[in-house]
């Protein structure tokens, strides 16, 4: 069969779904990955991939922008002709579904994450929500990340739950994030991978930092991810610049891998408003550390209070700043007990075979 994906990047196919790829290949399918041209579009044609380039803004809602990409998903998908098309993320999930509806090919949608768009009741959530409801008549099955999700798209009666399934989000390589201990005796230290929007918690971790500090809390605070200025909701840069003259955290950058960060790191912390299963805990609890993470969908998937990690209160900072200690003043058989019940819990739940599995049925079943 021929087998599109369909992302709002190549990065994300690349880093995210690489797994799937290979697997689909292996299977004798041929795969075409559409998405932007970034720096990962190349690497994906190394794969085995027959790459398209698509125009794709993901940042907010344009009805000019949004028209044009059904256009051009639909010449796309009827240039290419795939058998199926497995859609990811808010755009694609709606636009590319209605371009694929036109031509009467067979989607499969995976709700990564319900997205900004959902954390406020506005007149963007509203169009959201109606685009939804009309475009997801369509699939023959959509996958979501966690159970909150699916209810709520049940509540709002955007789905037949017939054709839904959840997935452990989008997996993890075991083999790949293996467990490490951290090298040398440094300070404890505590990393927060994300882009830098506020949604992601970020202004509650620098809190949290803040209340540490003048505490006498003498630890490393830092943090990975891109600055997202175009975002709707991204932190500018002249912020972000302050947070680090004032020694509030090490800003680490970018990075093509985040292993080495996450082995240097004592304990994982993501204070975000909601999420799908969101991949850096999966990968910080993959490779045997403890988490810090919002008890909120997506984030409570992961962390087990007490079990691998602790859950503090959604925008809580003075709250996240108690876990924080909390786990600082642990002595290190508790500390190494958490770190191994993380690795337990993705060997248990969030293997990427169980995903891989759960899309070759689905597939073979469109035959």
């Amino acid at each position: 069969m021929r087998i599109a994906i369909v992302l709002n990047t190549s990065w994300n196919i690349y880093n995210f779904r690489k797994g799937l790829v290979e697997a689909l290949l292996n299977e004798g399918h041929e795969v075409i990955t559409i998405a932007p041209h970034d720096t990962y579009s190349d690497q994906l044609a190394q794969l085995g991939c027959e790459h398209h380039n698509v125009r794709m803004d993901s940042r907010g809602v344009n009805p000019i922008k949004d028209f044009l990409l059904i256009a051009e998903l639909f010449l796309k998908y009827k240039r290419t002709r795939p058998d199926v098309i497995l859609h990811y993320t808010i755009k694609p999930n709606i636009y590319g579904t209605i371009a694929a509806s036109l031509l009467k090919i067979p989607v499969i949608n995976n709700v990564c994450g319900l997205g900004t768009v959902f954390l406020d009741k506005n007149f963007a959530s509203y169009i959201a929500i109606k685009l939804y409801r009309f475009a997801f008549q369509f699939p023959r099955k959509i996958f979501f990340q966690n159970n909150d999700d699916l209810t709520l798209f049940r509540r709002k009666k955007i789905i037949d739950k017939g054709v839904c399934e959840i997935l452990p989000g989008s997996g993890i390589d075991l083999e790949r994030f293996l467990p490490v201990k951290k090298n040398g005796k440094d300070k404890f230290t505590f990393l927060l991978i994300s882009r830098l929007i506020y949604d992601k918690g970020i202004v509650e971790y620098i809190e949290a930092i803040r209340q540490l500090k003048e505490n006498g809390v003498d630890a490393r605070f830092q943090i990975l991810g891109a600055i997202d200025e175009r975002h709707r909701r991204g932190i500018p840069k002249g912020i972000i610049d302050q947070w680090i003259n004032d020694g509030m955290i090490e800003y680490l950058g970018t990075t093509k891998d985040v292993r080495g960060a996450i082995s240097d790191s004592d304990c994982v912390v993501l204070p975000s408003y909601r999420e799908g299963t969101p991949k850096t805990l999966l990968e910080a609890a993959s490779m045997g550390k403890p988490l810090i993470a919002t008890d909120v969908p997506g984030c409570n998937n992961i962390v087990t209070d007490n079990y691998n990690g602790y859950l503090c209160k959604l925008k809580d900072s003075n709250d996240l700043a108690l876990q924080m200690n909390k786990i600082l003043n642990l002595d290190k058989n508790k500390l190494s007990l958490l770190g191994e019940n993380s690795r337990k819990k993705v060997e248990e739940k969030f293997d990427e075979k169980f995903v891989i599995h759960a899309y070759l049925n689905s597939i073979n079943k469109l035959k």
